[in-house]
């Protein structure tokens, strides 16, 4: 059984593994970019269609402004890029690997100037030069190829090993990797920001605004994101280690 499922992963793994300059390290990425393209272009034209989008002119001239200096500093201004600002309390922000990134309108109260804005657009950014969606997909494909030769092997009891597998495949592989995925987004946007002039302090001033926000109240270890603490003490490091 173990012979199998190693062959499995070691076949997808050769198969897809690519090596990401911005981040130096290997990535494993075996999901179609095309299929993922076409996911995020009708997850967008969803959220214009169901959610509220601001029209006000000046927050979505602030937030295509502040965009497209970070897009250009990233080196990415030869793509596409679109803006939405969506009315929400919640300061919240995303991006898909389509190049279009929302903001709400409870971010833009949060945020004290352009700079920490600046922070929120690098670090969305950042996940699309690091090609954290695709990484995402295909670690999740690779996980279900592996419980799927697991359950075939383990014949009735499939449906149990199924399910153990699937709390050790969210716990142990997807998750940690959506918190390092989120700390190297936090370095490549301070990066970003910084390239296009803006200060690279604010962030760690963003993110203890966002941390004053109170969180979930989830434990960091089952959580798609680090915690509010583990995030400043890694990104004030290493905005002192560029000298910023």
């Amino acid at each position: 059984m173990s012979i199998r499922v190693m062959a499995a992963v070691a076949a997808l793994a050769l198969g897809g593994c690519a090596y990401n300059e911005s981040l130096g390290r290997n990535q494993l990425l075996i999901v179609n970019d095309s299929a993922l393209v076409t996911a995020a272009d009708a997850a967008w034209a969803e959220a214009l269609r169901t959610q509220q989008v601001s029209r006000d002119a000046g927050q979505n001239g602030r937030v295509r402004s502040v965009g497209d200096r970070i897009v250009r500093a990233a080196g990415l201004a030869d793509r596409s890029w679109e803006y939405a600002v969506f009315v929400s309390t919640s300061p919240n922000a995303f991006v898909l690997p389509n190049g279009k990134i929302g903001v709400t309108t409870g971010l833009l109260s949060l945020v004290q100037n352009d700079d920490q804005l600046a922070t929120v657009l690098g670090h969305e950014v950042a996940h699309v030069v690091a090609r954290h969606a695709a990484e995402r997909a295909s670690s999740q494909a690779a996980a279900q190829v592996g419980l799927g030769v697991v359950g075939a092997a383990a014949g009735s009891r499939g449906e149990t090993v199924g399910n153990v597998g699937g709390l050790f495949a969210q716990y142990g592989l997807l998750l940690p990797f959506s918190r390092r995925d989120e700390l190297e987004a936090d370095r490549l946007g301070v990066d970003y920001l910084a390239a296009a002039g803006f200060r690279p302090r604010e962030a760690l001033a963003l993110w203890r605004l966002m941390a004053a926000q109170g969180g979930s109240g989830r434990p960091e270890f089952a959580s798609t994101h680090p915690s509010d603490q583990t995030r400043i003490a890694e990104l004030e490091r290493y905005i002192a280690s560029r000298g910023w």
